[in-house]
């Protein structure tokens, strides 16, 4: 039922719903209508409360049929007593059909339901044509500016995600960059204690033995490290994974780690920033990282707080905390939220250790 606080459908446009449909009831009430027609009203009332609910807000999310019926139910409004109040409901409309079908294909539906108010109020309800027309026109005129709008914010979204994506490259380069020389150290050092084993063989066998050893250890630690590196470098947003879902699918991969991760979403989400969402990605990486590494945690927990101008992530297990000048990552992490406007706090509790990110929203 993530969909009922879908962060794609807009605060404020919702705001702007509830309150013109509203005040489309009120009118309506004070306007004289037969029963059948008073009964039809509310009935479609109630069936744009609902489509409201559950429409989509960006293609390819399911629920599309949603779109063009909540259009089709705004210019019902008009015809069974909304008084000309409905229209900003039937822009909302307009703009959501173009959103989630494409500009084109908006245009195309909307063509259809024009012939549509043009033949109904004709036969049924005995407008001239002269009404008609200039009624349809007032209608294109105001779809056309919702169609432009929607063109818009398309653009925007494709620019944003684009953004994204090299913020994501950005850091992916970074993070191969770091493996180089996390597993080049590793492997060089293998490399030599081989050489030394080799050269040990017949003279001093324990030495070489001893260099053998010292070798396995390191190439456990380096296969450790390769794995750690390879689930840093999956991408963050090329696979279609945003926001909460995909900090909830980095906590899902710790799941054969031997410790368990919970994830929770609190607040009304919203779309973040490529910039915020990467680091909290990474907040979240380090802190699960760590407990699994680190902190002999058996629990991991991950709170993601939406409030109204900031971001809280906190990240807390119960192992056995860290020591004073504990080196793994958090001041270059630090320096990263700092840059972003926020603050990364971190230390020992009672019980385990807590991570704590706030960044603005």
């Amino acid at each position: 039922m993530a969909w009922l606080r879908d962060p794609d459908r807009p605060a404020l446009l919702s705001l702007v719903f509830w309150l013109v449909l509203g005040a489309t009831v009120a009118v309506n009430l004070m306007l004289p209508s037969t029963v059948p027609n008073r009964v039809l009203f509310f009935a479609d009332v109630v069936l744009l409360c609902g489509l409201w609910m559950v429409m989509p807000w960006r293609p390819g999310r399911g629920r599309l049929l949603a779109t063009p019926v909540f259009l089709a139910g705004t210019f019902a409004l008009g015809l069974i007593g909304a008084a000309g109040t409905h229209a900003p409901l039937t822009l909302m409309g307009v703009a959501n059909l173009a959103l989630v079908y494409g500009t084109r294909t908006a245009a195309a539906i909307l063509a259809a339901f024009g012939a549509i108010l043009v033949i109904t109020p004709l036969v049924f309800y005995g407008r001239t044509l002269v009404q008609t027309l200039a009624d349809l026109a007032v209608i294109a005129v105001l779809g056309v500016f919702s169609v432009g709008m929607a063109s818009a914010v398309l653009r925007a979204r494709k620019l944003t995600e684009r953004v994204r994506e090299l913020t994501v490259a950005e850091e992916r380069a970074r993070l191969a960059a770091e493996m180089h020389d996390s597993i080049g150290h590793h492997l060089t050092v293998i490399k030599l204690g081989l050489e030394n084993a080799e050269r040990f063989r017949e003279r001093r066998p324990e030495a070489a033995w001893e260099e053998v050893r010292q070798a396995k250890e390191l190439t456990q630690a380096a296969l450790a490290d390769t794995r750690r590196w390879v689930r840093a470098l999956r991408p963050l947003a090329l696979n279609g994974d945003l926001g909460s879902a995909a900090l909830q699918k980095l906590a899902d991969s710790f799941s054969g780690t031997g410790v368990t991760v919970t994830f929770e979403v609190e607040g009304t989400e919203h779309p973040l920033e490529p910039d915020t969402e990467l680091v909290l990605y990474r907040v979240l990486q380090e802190g699960l990282t760590n407990a699994v590494r680190h902190a002999e945690a058996t629990s991991v927990r991950g709170t993601l707080t939406f409030e109204k101008r900031r971001i809280v992530l906190v990240v807390t297990d119960d192992g056995k905390g860290f020591g004073q000048g504990h080196g793994f990552g958090l001041s270059s992490l630090s320096d990263r939220v700092r840059a972003l406007g926020g603050r990364l706090v971190s230390g020992n509790k009672a019980v385990g250790f807590e991570l704590r990110a706030e960044l603005p929203s």
